[in-house]
């Protein structure tokens, strides 16, 4: 598979002027015609639907976008402006007026749309073959199923078609795919992504979600897709918790792990275990039932009725425009009660106050992503016994409010992909991307260096976070000033950038991030921080002082205030 579209490859390539995104797209157009995998995308956008998303970069550049020219793939229950979502239903398919608000995001920091994919109809199934529009083709496996409901989405990935790609993730559609196309899948804390634009499965439940080349991607697109929106009433203002630094991961009890007779599965699980030990991981086992008990509720419990309330009007109108295993599984939602959803609730608040103790001093839980990688024969003998084993490990993550990380996990013997998924709390979003591409963090820490605070694009996930990670520094929390600051948006010199002076009143807590360097980096990094910025004292809300970066005054005279904003990340996020 060609994998070489990561983001910093491509902004390498585009700063030195080897490539422009108008001939990207023409490369990737014709990688798909290559490709002969014909049933990945619902709607591939033409060269003409493409033009004006080229245009909008004209004249910018990385420096300026954090997705400059970075072409992504869009599961096709979220709506793109002019093109129709058909959740994999014709008889369902709209033309949005505007693109979900996820999507916009992404556009507006330079991302480019290649196209609609492929999905279990109405998001509804976990292995990618419920869909009227052909069954995308596994390139890693093609005997077996791409994974869903997200399965256009990562083979669009796989295929080395996109750099990043849209999924969403109810119960385990976003890193079921991950796992099976050795894809980076993040699947946020509920609400981290607004769902304006999202064809609901279950609505109190919905997550888009993030197919990634890498831990970097990841982290700089789920960066630049976060946004609270008032526009939906399940979104939520963006929390980073620190992460725990304990160096000790949970797994399930031995008696809980389960493999459904794939050996090389259960072999592929022990053989990462000790790579995670070798990386000085200590390893607990947790008390895994509660988990298990939850993700029962999903579907043998009133949460199914969700499904059937999303689209209730259209599958009494139009019954026979279902693929026939979603309808048999959603029409099962339509006769729950009152009384059901309530003692539901009840027993899934039980279970999550009985899940709380498995938290108690490890960073996060690992599993395995799914327990097997059936076969489209297993598939048409059984449509439904193998669609719901891949739900064990993934099933409970949204019912409990978990926050959750498919990740590469090598090969079995035989060659087939494997992925473990790490998940904690919510709100631990990066964390998790932290551990699972740093290692313990308690065991790696810097003996001789120095914390800065950042407050610019050398966060974490922005455009410059790689001057920092090549030098070696560690991330060690989100953090805030004192309410002593004023933040001001300098646009000049290029890249633009944040300028944070102190003041005697009308002060901000701004936000920022800690990094720890070592000390003999520092002044290759600081070489690189031009005027008006300085390296300075920063005061924090905890009553720390640190180093940091503050701004001469002179420079703001006429810059714009944004201190109101909180911080550079959220001046950044449009609908913030």
């Amino acid at each position: 598979m060609d994998h070489s579209l990561s983001i910093n490859l491509l902004h390498t390539q585009y700063s030195s002027g080897e490539l422009t995104p108008e001939a990207l797209v023409d490369d990737i157009l014709n990688r798909n015609t290559q490709a002969e995998n014909p049933h990945i995308w619902i709607h591939l956008l033409t060269k003409e639907e493409l033009t004006p998303y080229l245009k909008n970069l004209e004249g910018k550049s990385p420096v300026d976008l954090p997705l400059y020219g970075i072409p992504f793939a869009i599961k096709d229950n979220i709506d793109l402006q002019g093109i129709p979502t058909t959740a994999a239903c014709p008889d369902y398919s709209f033309i949005p007026e505007r693109s979900a608000t996820v999507v916009e995001n992404l556009i507006q920091a330079g991302a480019i749309p290649i196209g609609k994919t492929n999905l279990d109809q109405f998001a509804t199934g976990l292995v990618g073959v419920r869909t009227p529009y052909g069954v995308p083709v596994n390139p890693y496996a093609p005997d077996r199923v791409p994974g869903g409901s997200s399965g256009g989405s990562a083979v669009a990935m796989s295929e080395g078609l996109v750099s990043f790609s849209l999924g969403t993730d109810t119960a385990g559609s976003g890193r079921v795919p991950a796992a099976f196309n050795k894809l980076w899948g993040v699947k946020p804390s509920k609400g981290r992504l607004s769902s304006t634009g999202l064809v609901p499965a279950c609505r109190t439940l919905d997550c888009i979600s993030i197919f990634a080349l890498n831990a970097a991607d990841s982290a700089l697109t789920l960066s630049v897709a976060e946004s609270y929106d008032s526009e939906d009433a399940y979104s939520l203002p963006t929390i980073d918790l620190p992460a725990a630094n304990t160096g000790t991961l949970g797994i399930p009890k031995q008696e809980d792990l389960l493999f459904f007779g794939d050996a090389g599965y259960e072999a592929a699980w022990l053989k990462e275990l000790e790579n995670l030990k070798a990386k000085g991981w200590k390893i607990v086992e947790i008390d895994f039932k509660p988990f298990c008990d939850a993700a029962l509720l999903l579907y043998e419990g009133p949460w199914v009725s969700e499904r059937y309330t999303a689209v209730e009007s259209f599958l009494k109108s139009h019954p026979d425009s279902f693929f026939p295993a979603t309808y048999k599984i959603i029409s099962g939602g339509e006769h729950h009660s009152a009384r059901d959803a309530f003692a539901a609730t009840y027993k899934l608040a039980d279970l999550k106050r009985q899940s709380e103790a498995a938290w108690d001093g490890i960073d996060a839980i690992v599993t395995p992503t799914a327990g097997g990688f059936p076969t489209l024969a297993e598939l048409e003998a059984d449509p439904i016994g193998p669609n719901s084993q891949l739900g064990y490990y993934t099933n409970y993550m949204n019912l409990l409010d978990l926050c959750a990380l498919a990740a590469p996990a090598g090969e079995t013997e035989s060659g087939l992909p494997f992925g473990i998924t790490w998940f904690a709390p919510r709100d631990n979003d990066r964390a998790l991307i932290q551990f699972a591409s740093t290692g313990p963090q308690t065991n790696s820490i810097i003996d001789d260096g120095l914390s800065l605070i950042l407050f610019g694009a050398h966060m974490e996930g922005l455009a410059l976070n790689w001057q920092v990670t090549e030098l070696g520094a560690q991330f060690v929390a989100t953090v805030k000033t004192a309410s002593k600051y004023q933040m001001f948006h300098l646009p000049e010199p290029a890249p633009e950038r944040p300028g944070l002076i102190r003041v005697e009143q009308d002060g901000y807590a701004i936000e920022g991030e800690e990094w720890l360097f070592p000390s003999d980096k520092i002044g290759t990094f600081l070489s690189k921080i031009r005027q008006p910025l300085g390296l300075g004292e920063v005061e924090l809300s905890d009553g720390r002082k640190c180093h940091g970066f503050l701004c001469e005054k002179v420079a703001t005279g006429i810059a714009k205030d944004i201190s109101d904003t909180g911080g550079w990340r959220h001046f950044i996020a449009p609908h913030t």
